[in-house]
């Protein structure tokens, strides 16, 4: 289980994630929504170790991850993808993830050393290669890729890491019609899986309704509200605050 404690973050006079408390269990996806500026992107920087934070805590499975930095909050299973795409840009596709599959077993970051003994590594990044329909991407430069194809690269390498927690930030921000079915079929698989827990931030309420268990509502950095998505959307401080429809 993940959980945040009175977990809060201010830059100067702003308070930017005010007191959230909140707990996720594996095999549940969750979606966080609020107004640009609610503080959502800011409370994923906490979780995952990207900002400090001023009070409050973040656990995992009973461990106190607090103190800890995002790399060492990755090693304990925490799994992040960015507004932002996140890639190694003068890699090829199939080097991005064979790096990831690499650190997660703990072999280091040596490509050749390594993959050149190791063929049952370079054989698991094509099959997760293969899921994220990059297959036939593998040897091109990471930063060649349109948008669409950098998005599923970077889930790609999440999937190697293995995550207990997926953070997905705006998966299909940037994406045409065309490329946005393969990320969610992909969360969907994730969720289907029953092992994961899973947190989304996303914009798009149709795929909200569609993918999330529960969704908790940021407002000014506070949780203003948190439930089964037909309550929370049908909420009247939702309406107004998120949806801009006066209560």
């Amino acid at each position: 289980m993940l959980e945040t404690k009175n977990l809060t973050i201010r830059f100067g006079g702003h308070v930017a994630v005010d007191g959230v408390s909140c707990a996720f269990q594996p095999g549940t996806l969750t979606a966080i929504v609020g107004p640009n500026g609610a503080g959502k992107t800011t409370y994923f920087n906490l979780i995952s170790g990207q900002l400090p934070a001023t009070s409050g805590e973040v656990w995992l499975d009973g461990e106190n991850l607090t103190a800890l930095g995002a790399p060492q909050r990755t090693r304990r299973g925490l799994g992040r993808a960015f507004q932002l795409t996140q890639l190694f840009a003068h890699l090829t596709v199939q080097e991005n993830v064979r790096l990831a599959v690499q650190a997660r077993r703990g072999l280091g970051l040596k490509l050749l050393s390594v993959w050149l003994s190791h063929r049952e590594l370079i054989d698991e990044a094509q099959a997760i290669l293969k899921r994220v329909r990059l297959e036939h991407r593998a040897t091109d430069i990471a930063a060649s890729l349109p948008h669409g194809d950098q998005r599923k690269l970077e889930v790609a390498m999440l999937i190697a890491l293995d995550p207990k927690v997926y953070l997905f930030d705006e998966p299909t921000a940037g994406m045409s019609v065309d490329e946005v079915p393969v990320v969610l079929d992909l969360i969907r698989a994730l969720k289907a899986e029953k092992k994961h827990t899973l947190l989304l931030v996303e914009h798009k309420m149709d795929v909200v309704r569609e993918l999330a268990d529960r969704i908790i509502v940021l407002h000014q950095g506070k949780l203003v509200a948190d439930g089964d998505p037909a309550t929370v959307i049908a909420s009247p401080i939702v309406q107004e605050a998120y949806l801009g429809v006066a209560a």
